[in-house]
């Protein structure tokens, strides 16, 4: 009988091209994702006058450096930003790649639009030269980040250098409770495992509260693996995930799609598979959640307080957390519906998909802001899937700004940021110190958080705020 292997085991066999003696493995590269950060890799193809490789494979679609108060490429007013814009289309345009630019009524975050064009399917092997890329992997498909020289390997050769991780399980079991979102999930694990728990893992994501999340939370809960230290992130494809995918523009069709789907239900892990690490996550216990320091790790649940490093016993975690501290102006013991916020951002390639809009607009709907809000879809179908259920017309009319999609505040690169000591609550992936600007504070939090904290210029437990309101 064939040896039992986990659905990672089964991902990474099936695109081995080669391996070498000193344990690098070279693997074949299904869809290659780029963007307006991809500048090198194509330079360096110019530079030794190469090609893509396969052209028909690679898909590019700006999102970084996109103002998100513009429509078009010739209104972005910085320079640089226009230029890097225009340098994708070209570098598109020159080697036949598709391009989903500003004027292709598809454009949007890569990690958006990957899974709602169909780029992104169960099985595949996909590369982006962003470290997000884990998101795919939430349809079952093995799915990473990598680096600037990686981008024109890939680019020329349609494979890639790796070395294999090894194997690591999350189990989340229970029901989730009202108000909490994968974004909570996501943040609960990582506060549990921390920041480094599944470093040189990739990680599976199972359990009952894994496989009652729709998509778009379970997309929220593979983006956050490199989070918690992981190569990859992926959950099982079943009914959930076929149903999303089917229909889609890039997706296979008629017999082609029977064949795929015959195939796809073979990739779950082997009952007797063996992971190199098991964790268990009580998915029951799971409230919605507030980040406090300057780490993903640094978390508490809403109705938590800030902790006191004073009782942290490790002395490297303890200055850790004291630095962490001063940087975001918080005391020990502090409340965390006490901390008032500056501004708020709803967006990211965690948290900006049609689901999480919905979410937030059911907290904001008859509302109004207390802070500057800003509401930044993930592409423009989800946008115009947004504005068509009139959920842009809630956030306008509770006073919060309704963007075009990109990255926005998430990155801080594009023009939205926060000034030198401003708070704000985000629904993006990172609070590293400056992430959204020098000087500037984040605290991580899922959707209809984020909109709590917009309507009451503070964190607030969406769950009470929600009492009575349907």
């Amino acid at each position: 009988m064939a040896t039992p292997r986990t659905m990672f085991e089964k991902l990474w066999d099936a695109h081995v091209v080669l391996q070498r003696d000193d344990g690098q493995t070279l693997l074949y590269i299904d869809r290659h994702l780029c963007h307006d950060g991809s500048r090198q890799g194509f330079t360096k193809l110019k530079n030794e006058n190469r090609k893509v490789r396969r052209p028909d494979l690679t898909f590019a679609s700006p999102d970084h450096y996109r103002p998100t108060d513009i429509k078009a490429v010739s209104e972005i007013q910085d320079q640089k930003m226009r230029e890097i814009l225009e340098e994708l289309a070209a570098n598109a345009d020159r080697f036949g790649i598709h391009h989903f630019g500003l004027d292709s009524g598809m454009d949007g975050i890569a990690h958006v639009v990957g899974p709602e064009l169909g780029v992104t399917l169960p099985g595949i092997s996909l590369v982006c030269g962003d470290s997000h890329t884990a998101t795919h992997g939430a349809l079952g498909a093995f799915a990473f980040g990598i680096g600037a020289s990686e981008v024109a390997h890939v680019f020329a050769t349609q494979t890639l250098w790796q070395r294999k991780p090894k194997a690591m399980r999350i189990t989340v079991d229970g029901k989730l409770g009202f108000g909490v979102s994968g974004k909570d999930v996501i943040l609960a694990i990582i506060g549990q495992i921390s920041a480094a728990g599944a470093t040189g893992h990739a990680v599976e994501y199972a359990g009952s509260a894994i496989r009652g999340l729709d998509m778009e939370g379970r997309m929220t809960v593979c983006n956050m693996t490199i989070e918690a230290g992981g190569r990859a992130g992926m959950i099982a494809p079943d009914e959930t995930t076929f149903a999303y995918c089917e229909g889609r523009m890039f997706a296979p069709k008629e017999d082609k799609w029977d064949k795929a789907l015959a195939y796809w239900k073979t990739l779950p892990s082997d009952d007797e598979a063996g992971f190199d690490t098991e964790a268990v996550v009580d998915g029951n216990a799971i409230a919605p959640m507030v980040t406090w320091g300057t780490s993903p790790e640094n978390v508490v649940p809403v109705t938590g307080a800030v902790p006191d490093p004073a009782n942290e016993p490790d002395p490297v975690r303890r200055a850790t957390q004291e630095r962490a501290l001063d940087y975001m102006a918080l005391t020990p013991g502090t409340r965390m519906t006490d901390v008032a916020v500056d501004k708020v951002f709803i967006g990211s390639c965690t948290n900006a998909r049609i689901e999480d809009l919905r979410l937030a607009a059911a907290v904001a709907k008859d509302r109004c802001a207390q802070v500057r809000t800003l509401v930044v879809p993930g592409s423009q179908q989800v946008k115009r899937e947004a504005e068509s259920e009139g959920l842009d017309k809630i956030f306008t009319d509770a006073g919060m700004e309704w963007r075009e999609p990109g990255c926005s505040m998430c990155v801080g690169m594009n023009g939205d940021i926060l000034q030198p000591g401003e708070r704000s609550a985000s629904t993006s992936n990172r609070n590293f110190m400056g992430r959204q600007g020098e000087g500037g504070r984040t605290h991580l939090v899922g959707p209809a958080m984020a909109a709590a904290a917009s309507v009451s210029g503070h964190f607030a437990d969406v769950r009470t705020l929600m009492e009575g309101k349907s």
